[in-house]
Formats: C-alpha cells, sequence, structure tokens
C-alpha cells in the first residue's frame, strides 16, 4: 500500500455540500494523477463524472442508512470498460492493495463531517468490487473508517 500523503489530498466540495452537511445524499468521487500521486476527492449530491477517465481507476462512495444505522458503500469498477480477464485481475490487485489509501483519504477529506457526526467512525464499510467475472465481483465488509484515522 502506498503512503498516505495530507498534502497530497485536494478536497471540493459541489452541488450544496458543506464540510459537515448533509450526510445523505453525499457522494465521494476519489481520483488521482498517476504522474504526482496528487489525490483529488470531489464530495457531493452526485457523483463527479466529469472527473472521471477512460482508464476508471476511480474510488466511488456515499452513506445509506439503513435500520437507523449508517453504512458506506464504495464501487470501484474492476473491468475498465473492456472485458479482458488479464487486465481484470491485475485491476482488482491494485484496488485492493490501495484501497486502506483511498479510505484513509476519504476519512482525512472529509473529517469536519466525522467530527460533526462521530457515529460515522463506526459505520461499517461495504465495498462493492464490480466486475464481469464473478471472480472478481463480490461484495465485501471492511472496517470501519475509526480504522483509517491518521
Amino acid at each position: 500500500m502506498s503512503n498516505f500523503n495530507p498534502e497530497k489530498l485536494s478536497v471540493k466540495f459541489r452541488d450544496g455540500i458543506t464540510a459537515t452537511e448533509p450526510v445523505i445524499p453525499r457522494c465521494y468521487t476519489l481520483t488521482h494523477s498517476d504522474l504526482t500521486g496528487d489525490l483529488f476527492l470531489t464530495i457531493g449530491v452526485h457523483y463527479a463524472w466529469d472527473k472521471i477517465n477512460p482508464m476508471r481507476d476511480e474510488v466511488l462512495g456515499e452513506w445509506k442508512q439503513m435500520g437507523g444505522s449508517y453504512y458506506y458503500f464504495v464501487y470501484l469498477h474492476i473491468d475498465q470498460g473492456q472485458y479482458n480477464k488479464n487486465v481484470s485481475a491485475k485491476r482488482n490487485e491494485i484496488f485492493r492493495r490501495e484501497l486502506p489509501l483511498a479510505l484513509t483519504a476519504i476519512r482525512k477529506g472529509d473529517r469536519f463531517l466525522f467530527t460533526t457526526y462521530p457515529n460515522l467512525d463506526q459505520a461499517s464499510i461495504i465495498i462493492n468490487f464490480l466486475s464481469a467475472y464473478p471472480q472478481f465481483a463480490r461484495q465485501e465488509s471492511r472496517r470501519t473508517f475509526h480504522s483509517y484515522l491518521i
């Protein structure tokens, strides 16, 4: 896993979203630059589709409430729009390796929301690996955001 450097994180709020409101709807689009290692987090009512490139290596996330509890859902596009099992296997490996960095960046980037609603640190994180290949298409439960504090 790459080390998280807070100085490489840029955060932008859109669509009437503030640093502390609302929790729902609140969609996260995390992208990065392969050249500089910079991370770009956009938080809005909708995903920042204009920030997504053809590589489809973004991390998308959103808060959902079920049964009175909050959950954070992550969506990862493993296949990159093409169907090549070897490429998908490599992308799956990279996403799994870099996911802790992405979750740390999201936690740090939206830290004021977590300060305002400390119970969100205990919310379960549900990862959705989206793929045409059954061995990569799965849903997994991860730890909570409390695990990704820096």
